[in-house]
C-alpha cells in the first residue's frame, strides 16, 4: 500500500470509534467533525494530500523497499547525508504548511518507529526485536498515524516516592497471559489522543525501581479499555479570521487511561527489564534523530514569527526605532544559530552503531537547549511591538455589521485597512495571548522536558578534556 491521502486517514479515524471524552462526554459520532478535532485533523489531513502533490512527491515520499510503491519520507532510515538531508526537507514542507505550529504533525512518531526499528537489536529478546522491526514494516505500508505517551500522572515528584502496587495510578503491567500484557493505571501526555490510528507507549524514569513499568508497545487506539480524556480545546469552533492558528492546528492533550487494558504478545517491544529500558534513550539515536526533525520544524516556526513581527512593525511604521530593530534582531540571530547548528550536524553526520546515518549530536543538542529559551522571548517581543494593537481587536462579525465601514476607517494602519490590520494583529494575539499562544509557549519550554535538566544534560556529555588539555599546555610553556 502507498501513502494514504487526506481522505483516507479522515475515514480511518472516524471507523475507529476510539474511546475520546471532552468536556464531561464521550464523543459518539465521527471525530473529524467535532467541533475540538474538525480544524487540526483537516490541517493533518492537507498533509497526507500533499504526499500526493507532484510538487511535493520526490521530497515528501520514497520507494518502499518491500513494494516499490511511494511511501512517507519520515520512515526513510537514513543510510547516506543525502538520506538526512531529504528527510529535512520534508520535515519543513509540512511545517511550512502548518507554519511550525503542530508539533505532534505524522512525522515526528514516524521518526521514533524508524528510530527503534533502526536499532531493534537494542531490545534484547529475539521476538520484541522482530516485533519492533515487523511494526515498523507495518507503519510505513500502511502509512499509519500515532500518538505516544512518556509521562507518568504527577502524583509526587519527590525522589523517594513509591507508588503502591495494590492502588498504583501511573500505568504499569499488572498482568501476563497467553494473550499478551495487561496494563493497568493513567499515562500523560498524548498530544493528538484519539485522532490517530495507534498509540505507542515507552517508558519512564519509574522504571528503575520496578520492572512493572519497564515496558514498549503500541496498540491501535480503539483497543478496549483504552480511553483518552482531553483538556477542553482552544478552537472556539469560530473563524479563521478571529482564530487563524487555534482554528487550524489545536492539537488537543490527552490523559490516558488503561483499564486492563490488553497488549498483545506481537505488539510487545519490552517487557521487565529494567536495564534495556535504562538504555533505550542512551544506546540509541533516538535523540539526535528526533531533534532533527524537532529542530527542522523550529526554523521553519521562527521564520513564520520574524515574518509576523515584521509584518507588526511594517503596518504600524515602527521600523525607524532602535528598540524595535534590536528585539527584530534578537529573532534573526536565533533564526540563524537554529539553521547553522541544523546545517552542521548534518555536514558531521556518521554511521552508528546500527548502521545508521546519524545526525551530530552537540549541535542538535546546542539548538534543544537554545528554543525553549528564546521561544517565550519571541512571544514577549511580539507583546511589545503590537501593544495596544493587541487587544483593539473586533471580530469577523463586527466588520461584517452596519459598522463595519466606521470600524475600516478607524481602525486603519500606515499599509492598511481596519479589516486587514485587525486581520493581522489577530494573528499576533493568537500566537502571543490567546488560550492556544499560552499551551504553545509551554509546549515549547517542555518539548523534550525540564530546560535545566537538559542543559545538565549537555553539561555531562559535551566533551571539554581537550580544551582543558589544552589550557594546561599553555600554562606550562616555557617560552
Amino acid at each position: 500500500m502507498s501513502c494514504i491521502n487526506g481522505k483516507t486517514y479522515l475515514d480511518r479515524i472516524n471507523r475507529l470509534h476510539n474511546n475520546v471524552w471532552i468536556n464531561g462526554a464521550k464523543i459518539t459520532g465521527n471525530l473529524s467533525e467535532h467541533p475540538a478535532f474538525k480544524g487540526v485533523m483537516k490541517s493533518q489531513a492537507m498533509l497526507y494530500d500533499m504526499q500526493h502533490e507532484k510538487a511535493f512527491q520526490d521530497i515528501l515520499t520514497f520507494k518502499s523497499p518491500s513494494t516499490g510503491d511511494n511511501v512517507g519520507t519520515s520512515y526513510l532510515e537514513p543510510k547516506t547525508k543525502e538520506d538526512l538531508a531529504k528527510r529535512r526537507k520534508s520535515f519543513q514542507v509540512w511545517a511550512h504548511q502548518n507554519v511550525g505550529m503542530m508539533g505532534r504533525s505524522p512525522d515526528y512518531m514516524n521518526t521514533v518507529v524508524m528510530t527503534f526499528a533502526a536499532c531493534a537489536k537494542l531490545f534484547g529478546d529475539k521476538q520484541y526485536t522482530e516485533n519492533m522491526r515487523n511494526f515498523y514494516t507495518h507503519c510505513r505500508e500502511n502509512d499509519l498515524s500515532l500518538t505516544h505517551t512518556f509521562i507518568q500522572p504527577q502524583v509526587n515528584r519527590s525522589a523517594l516516592y513509591f507508588e503502591n502496587a495494590s492502588d498504583a495510578i501511573a500505568a504499569r503491567v499488572i498482568e501476563e497471559n497467553k494473550d499478551g500484557l495487561v496494563i493497568h493505571g493513567a499515562r500523560l501526555l498524548a498530544t493528538q489522543g484519539g485522532m490517530t490510528d495507534e498509540l505507542l507507549v515507552f517508558p519512564t524514569g519509574a522504571f528503575h525501581f520496578d520492572a512493572a513499568y519497564a515496558y514498549a508497545f503500541s496498540i491501535p487506539s480503539n483497543t478496549p479499555g483504552l480511553k483518552f480524556v482531553c483538556r477542553e480545546s482552544f478552537d472556539n469552533g469560530k473563524s479563521h479570521y478571529d482564530h487563524p492558528l487555534s482554528s487550524r492546528f489545536e492539537e488537543v492533550d490527552s490523559v490516558v487511561l488503561f483499564d486492563q487494558v490488553t497488549v498483545p504478545w506481537d505488539r510487545v517491544f519490552l517487557n521487565g527489564s529494567t536495564d534495556i529500558a535504562s538504555r533505550l534513550y542512551t544506546d540509541s539515536s533516538f535523540m539526535p534523530l528526533q531533534v532533527h526533525q524537532v529542530t527542522s520544524r523550529n526554523i521553519i516556526k521562527t521564520e513564520f514569527i520574524l515574518g509576523i513581527l515584521q509584518s507588526l512593525v511594517d503596518a504600524i511604521k515602527v521600523g525607524e526605532y532602535q528598540h524595535i530593530q534590536e528585539k527584530i534582531t534578537e529573532v534573526i540571530v536565533t533564526l540563524e544559530t537554529l539553521k547553522a547548528l541544523l546545517t552542521a550536524s548534518e555536514v558531521h553526520a556518521s554511521i552508528d552503531q546500527w548502521g545508521t546515518m546519524v545526525p551530530d549530536r552537540k549541535p542538535l543538542m546546542a539548538a534543544m537547549n537554545l528554543f525553549p529559551r528564546t521561544y517565550p522571548r519571541f512571544i514577549e517581543i511580539m507583546q511589545l511591538i503590537g501593544a495596544s494593537g493587541l487587544v483593539s481587536i473586533p471580530t469577523e462579525m463586527d466588520f461584517q455589521s452596519e459598522i463595519g465601514d466606521e470600524l475600516r476607517h478607524y481602525l486603519q494602519s500606515a499599509d492598511r485597512d481596519g479589516y486587514e490590520k485587525v486581520k493581522l494583529f489577530r494573528l499576533a494575539w493568537d500566537l502571543s495571548m490567546s488560550s492556544f499562544a499560552g499551551r504553545q509557549i509551554l509546549y515549547e519550554r517542555f518539548f523534550f522536558g525540564d530546560p535545566v535538566r537538559f542543559a545538565t544534560g549537555l553539561y555531562r556529555d559535551y566533551d571539554r578534556s581537550e580544551y582543558v588539555k589544552w589550557v594546561e599546555e599553555f600554562l606550562n610553556r616555557q617560552k
